[in-house]
C-alpha cells in the first residue's frame, strides 16, 4: 500500500536520524584509526587517513555553502546570519547543520494533522539535498578510506580491530548512501511511480557487486606500488575530468564553481558510474565499464606478476575469482535492473529552483529542488512514447 504523507514523512525522520548516526560512525571510526596509527608511530598512515577526511570535508561543505548562496532569498525562512553560515561551514559543520534543518523540517511537518503541500515539497527540497551530499561524501571519503585500508591490511598482512570497524563503517556508509540516493531520486519525477522494495534492493546490490571489485583492485595495486597509486589516480582522474567537461555539464549555480561538481564527479567515476547528461546513456555506461574494467584488470595482473611481494597472499587467491564472479552478477543484476525495474516518466518542462523566493505562497508555487530534478532526469529514463517522438536512439538511463 502507499506510503500516507504523514507516514512517510515519519520514515523519512528515522531514515534521516539513522543518515546522521552513519555519518558521525564513520568519521568516528576514521579519527580512531588515524589515532592508532600515529600512536603506532605509522604517521604516514595517519596523515593519509586525516587528508582523505580533510579533502572530502572541505568539498562537502563548500558545496553546501554554494547552494545555500544560490537558493532565492527568502526560500529557507528564518536563518542564521550569512556570516554565522560561513563560520559554519568553515568549521566543517556546514552538512551536520543541514542535517538538523531538514529533520526540523520534517518533525514540522510531521506534527501537522495534514501536512501542506508546501512542507511536505519544502522538506523533499531539504532531503534531496542532503542525499546529493552524503552521496558525495561517500565517493570523497568513505570509499578512498576504504580502499586505503584494504591496501594498509594487504600490505602488513593483518588487520587489527579498528581496522575491521573502519572496514564495516565504510561499508554501511556506502550501503547508506545508495539506498538514500535512489530513493531521494524518486521524489523527483513527476507521477512518482512505486518503486518497490525489490527494486531499490537489486540497485543497491549492483552497485556493491560493482563496487567492491573496483575498490579491491585499487587496494592491491596501492599495496604493491604505494609511490604510483596517486599517479595512476591522478591520470584516470584527468581523463574522466575531460570526459565529464565534454558532456557539458550544467549543474552548479555559476560556471566557475562548475569545476567542482565536475572534478567531484570524476573521482565517482574512477570507482562507479555516475550519469551527468541526458541522452546516449547506454553507450557511455558502456564505455565507462569497458574503461573501468580494463583498468582494473591491469590493475589485478600487477598483482599476480609480483605477488610475492605481499604477506599472507594465499587468501587473495581466493578474493579474486570471487571479485571477478562479484563483477558478472554485478552486470547481470544491472541489466536486470534496467530492462525491468528502472522506471520510465513524462517529464514536464524544468521548474524554478526554490520557486518560494520568486513569488509569494498564494501563487501557488512549491519549492523544487532544480539540482536533483537535473540528477533524476538523467537518471530516470523518459517514457517511450515520448522517446520515439524524440527520434532518440536510445532510453537515457537505460544500459
Amino acid at each position: 500500500m502507499p506510503w500516507s504523507p504523514r507516514a512517510a514523512l515519519l520514515r523519512d525522520l528515522v531514515l534521516g536520524v539513522l543518515g546522521i548516526a552513519a555519518f558521525l560512525l564513520d568519521l568516528g571510526a576514521d579519527l580512531w584509526a588515524a589515532g592508532q596509527y600515529a600512536r603506532d608511530g605509522r604517521y604516514l598512515w595517519a596523515a593519509l587517513v586525516l587528508a582523505l577526511l580533510g579533502l572530502a570535508s572541505g568539498a562537502l561543505q563548500l558545496f553546501s555553502w554554494l547552494w545555500l548562496r544560490a537558493d532565492p532569498a527568502g526560500l529557507h525562512g528564518p536563518q542564521p546570519p550569512g556570516r554565522c553560515l560561513a563560520l559554519l561551514h568553515l568549521l566543517q559543520l556546514g552538512y551536520l547543520y543541514r542535517c538538523l534543518q531538514g529533520l526540523r523540517q520534517g518533525l514540522l511537518a510531521w506534527r501537522q494533522e495534514a501536512p501542506s503541500e508546501f512542507d511536505l515539497a519544502y522538506s523533499d527540497f531539504l532531503s534531496l539535498d542532503i542525499s546529493m551530499l552524503r552521496l558525495f561524501e561517500t565517493f570523497l571519503e568513505s570509499t578512498p578510506q576504504l580502499t586505503l585500508v584494504l591496501a594498509i591490511v594487504l600490505q602488513s598482512g593483518r588487520a587489527e580491530y579498528y581496522q575491521w570497524v573502519g572496514i564495516c563503517t565504510s561499508f554501511v556508509g556506502i550501503s547508506w548512501a545508495l539506498l538514500d540516493y535512489h530513493r531521494a531520486l524518486r521524489t523527483c519525477l513527476p507521477a512518482k511511480p512505486r518503486l518497490g522494495v525489490g527494486s531499490s534492493a537489486v540497485y543497491f546490490v549492483w552497485n556493491l557487486l560493482l563496487l567492491w571489485p573496483r575498490v579491491l583492485a585499487v587496494a592491491l595495486f596501492s599495496a604493491l606500488f604505494p609511490h604510483y597509486v596517486a599517479l595512476h589516480f591522478l591520470g584516470l582522474w584527468l581523463v574522466l575530468l575531460l570526459w565529464v567537461w565534454l558532456q557539458g555539464t550544467d549543474f552548479m549555480p555559476e560556471p566557475s564553481s562548475e569545476w567542482l561538481y565536475r572534478a567531484t564527479v570524476a573521482t565517482i567515476l574512477y570507482f562507479s558510474w555516475f550519469n551527468v547528461s541526458e541522452g546516449h546513456t547506454r553507450g557511455r555506461a558502456t564505455i565507462h565499464l569497458t574503461f573501468l574494467l580494463s583498468d582494473s584488470v591491469l590493475l589485478v595482473l600487477t598483482w599476480v606478476t609480483q605477488s610475492a611481494w605481499l604477506p599472507g597472499a594465499a587468501p587473495l587467491q581466493l578474493w579474486l575469482p570471487v571479485g571477478g564472479a562479484s563483477f558478472l552478477l554485478g552486470v547481470a543484476l544491472r541489466l536486470i535492473y534496467y530492462r525491468w525495474l528502472h522506471p520510465s516518466c513524462h517529464w514536464e518542462p524544468d521548474g524554478v529552483d526554490g520557486a518560494r523566493g520568486l513569488l509569494p505562497p498564494e501563487h501557488g508555487l512549491l519549492p523544487r529542488n532544480r539540482r536533483a530534478s537535473q540528477l533524476a532526469r538523467n537518471f530516470f529514463p523518459k517514457a517511450r512514447a515520448e522517446a520515439a517522438v524524440l527520434g532518440k536512439g536510445d532510453v537515457n538511463g537505460a544500459l
